[in-house]
This record gives C-alpha cells, structure tokens and sequence, in this order.
C-alpha cells in the first residue's frame, strides 16, 4: 500500500510545472519578453554539431546566472540548490523535475572556457538595452554618468608594493593636438614636442587578484576594489553602458571612451542624446573639449582646485582683460602672452611680466615666491570652453539634472548593491569583473523594462 509521502511526491512529479507557476510571475512576464536566441548564434563557433558529448545548452547557463543576479543569490553553489527546489526556476531553464540541473562547477568552466572569448554577457546587454529602446524608455534626454566600488575577491592581507609604469602616449599625443589648435588660433609658429618617457610610480598591488586596485579614497572603505562605471538615461533609469576598471582608476579617466560610447550606441537606435551630467569628479578639461564635438548640455560642479602659491597676492587678485589679452597685477602692471607650456596638467597660455617690472616692484614681496624673479600666470587653452559650459551653472537645469543623477545613480547603485551582486565579486580578474557589472545591469534593465510592460496589469509582480 501506498504511504502518504509516497502519494505525495508521486502527485509532485506528474504535475505540469505550467500548473504550479503562477500566471503572474515575475518570470513568465520575462520569458515573455527576451529571446534568447542570440547566444547559440553568438557561442556557435565554440560547439562541435557532429561530435563529442552531449552539451548542456548554453541558454541555461545565461538564465541560470541571470536568475542569480534578478534575486540576488550571490553564489554558485547556492544558485546551483535554489534551482533545484524552485519551481519557478525550473520552469524558467525549462528542465522538468527528474532533470539534473547544471552545477556550480559546470557553471564555472563554461564562463571561462566559451563565454568570456564570445562575450556572452556584453551581448545580453546589449540585448536588454535594445528591448528598453523599443519599449520607449530611453529618450536620450540626459544621460548621468557615476561609479560605486565593488569588493574584490582578495584578502587585504596579500598586498604588494610593485612600481607600474604609467601609460601616457595617447594622453600626450591629444595635448599635441590642442597645442597646435592652439598655435594656429594665435598665429605662432609650430613646434614638434618629443613624448616624455612614461613614469614609473609606485602601487599596492594584490598577489592573488594582479588587475584590482587598491582603493583609498575619503568616504570608501579602504582596501581592494574594483569600479563598476555606469552610464544611465534620466528618462527611466535604463542604464546604457556598464564598463569595469581598477580600484585605483579615477573616474574621469573612462569617462570620454564610455560617454562617446553611450552616444553612439543610442545614435544607432534614433536616439539624439540632448544633456549629460557626472559630478565634480570628471570636471577635467579635456572631458569639456571631447563633450563640446557632441554639441551637448553638460551639466557638472566645479571642481574644487587650491592655488598652491606661496605668495601673498593670488591668482583670484589679477584680473584678466580680454581686449588687451593680458592680466592686470595689483599693482596695474600688465602680464602679457609669452608662450605655451605643456605639462602632465595639460597645455597652458603663459601670461609673464617682465623682470625689470618685477624688480622695481614695492610690494614684490606679497606677489613673488622666494624662488621666482618675475610673475606669471598658466591658462589652461582649454579653459573658454570649461567657462563656457559653467555659464549654466545655478539655473533651474542644472539643479535638475544634478537632483535626477544623484536619484539614478546612487539609488541604482543602492539597489544593485543590496538586491543584484554588486556588493563583491565572486571571480578574479578585471574580465570577470565587467562580466559581473553586465549581469547586475541588466537584472536592474531587465526589471524596469518588466514593470513597463506589465503597467496597465492589475496583479502585482513578484519579483
């Protein structure tokens, strides 16, 4: 005879999963929505049609780890056991009861061996993003840049002091560009600079994690991080493009590559990017020369910068005269264009005196540094067009799009962080960690772009 658990889990396993899962659920409304179809086109040339074992398809593996990162399961192995006893899981990867699901270990090989080299999640990405498009959700209106630290998988304990040499050729041959821009505005002659040899500085580097970083920045705890960069549209928090870098990279320095990036992806799709705004941190120059090509609204706080000088008189106690094209000293002598200087900070216009003013000064004891004989003043080339995209500062536009970037950016980075894995990372390496950054982005896409469709329904959608 029969027992009562017996019964039971015979009944279990003749059940239709489409019976159990509830018509409402939040991965019906998904599976509804993307076609996975795209990852055997993108993994094609790493499967063997006529030979070898059978394969476990890989548009399991994809759902199984977009699963992890939708409901925040932050481990393999908890994702490999959660899949197995949750119906609504089952019936997403489409296996039936009496179906192995994959192990965390099959999950681990396939990402390192197929995906990486195929950038599987990149295409996911890209993927969401095109169905966020079709939705209606992104309207280019103004796109918010900002990065969160995401915890490395590496002990602070295994930190190393290491001299890295600094890459700067590309950084100067752009200074090249602005000087002889420069050059010709003013009608001097030009010149051929000799790019200096890179620098070595000094880092903390860790031995089991080589391409982290270590952070050390006010207000973020300190030790090995990685960044994740995120670039996100006002309109409904759609975010448009995800890039991962070292701990130890500021932030403006993806800055140009990701927002040109951003603006070309969305010029593919119709979509006219109209205003983008970031914080004091990537208020450089050069981001202000790159943005100006894009004919954009650029909406960023000034950068806080201190005049180191040791004198008395500062930079603010000169005033410039635009006719004349000089600065007027305290004292109303004035400081006229010499030439043009190029250092690490960019290329700058040399305002000087002359050293027989200087000498028969009597206060040039207030104005001049004990190791200086004449005073001058470095102008950025670059600094009308940073003046320029100021002038907006203060109006209704700009506290507007500041007051949505902090809403998006850091409530997106909250959300991501308590509920979609990008508190730490579970794999090494800077590869793995844009994976990583890809998979939260597009859960945090993926949910958005649900709520949209499932608007005018009446249930609520559990997610």
């Amino acid at each position: 005879m029969m027992t009562k658990r017996e019964g039971y889990q015979l009944g279990l396993f003749t059940t239709s999963l489409e019976e159990v899962v509830p018509e409402n659920h939040f991965l019906r409304q998904l599976e509804a929505t993307i076609d996975f179809s795209f990852v055997y086109e993108a993994l094609a040339p790493y499967y063997c049609a006529d030979n070898g074992r059978y394969s476990i398809d890989p548009v399991i593996i994809v759902k199984q780890l977009l699963i992890g990162f939708l409901y925040g399961i932050n481990s393999e192995r908890r994702l490999e056991e959660e899949c197995k006893y949750n119906v609504a899981y089952r019936w997403f990867l489409g296996l039936r009861f009496d179906e192995r699901i994959p192990d965390h270990s099959t999950i681990s090989q396939l990402r390192r061996r197929k995906f990486n080299d195929a950038e599987v999640f990149k295409k996911l990405f890209a993927h969401v993003l095109r169905l966020c498009v079709d939705a209606g959700l992104v309207s280019g209106r103004l796109l918010l840049t900002d990065s969160s630290h995401v915890k490395a998988n590496a002990s602070q304990t295994s930190k190393t002091k290491v001299m890295v040499e600094r890459e700067t050729k590309a950084y100067f041959e752009r200074l090249d560009a602005y000087e002889a821009e420069e050059r010709e505005r003013l009608e001097m002659p030009g010149i051929t600079r000799k790019t200096p040899k890179p620098k070595q500085t000094e880092q903390t580097k860790s031995t089991t994690d080589a391409e982290t970083g270590w952070l050390c920045r006010p207000g973020k705890p300190e030790g090995f991080h990685y960044l994740a960069h995120q670039t996100i549209d006002a309109e409904n928090g759609i975010i448009v493009d995800v890039v991962a870098t070292a701990g130890n990279v500021s932030d403006h320095v993806p800055y140009l590559e990701q927002i040109n990036r951003s603006v070309e992806t969305l010029e593919k799709m119709d979509i006219k990017t109209q205003a983008v705004a970031a914080d004091a941190a990537y208020d450089t120059a050069a981001i202000h020369k790159e943005l100006e090509a894009h004919d954009v609204a650029i909406y960023m706080p000034k950068r806080e910068t201190a005049d180191n000088s040791k004198a008395e008189f500062k930079r603010s106690d000169f005033i410039y005269d635009p006719e004349r094209d000089v600065f007027i000293c305290p004292m109303g002598q004035a400081l006229t264009l010499g030439c043009l200087q190029r250092t690490e900070s960019g290329v700058s216009r040399e305002y000087r005196a002359t050293s027989k003013t200087c000498k028969k000064c009597l206060v040039k004891e207030k104005c001049l540094a004990p190791s200086q004989k004449t005073r001058k003043i470095l102008v950025n080339v670059l600094q009308p067009i940073v003046d320029k995209h100021h002038e907006v500062d203060g109006t209704p536009e700009y506290h507007d799009a500041l007051n949505q970037r902090q809403i998006w950016c850091e409530g997106t980075f909250a959300n991501q962080k308590s509920q979609h894995n990008l508190k730490q990372l579970l794999r090494r390496g800077l590869r793995a960690a844009n994976d990583h950054c890809l998979l939260s982005a597009c859960a945090v896409n993926l949910k958005r772009l649900i709520k949209c469709h499932t608007a005018s329904v009446q249930y609520p959608v559990e997610v």
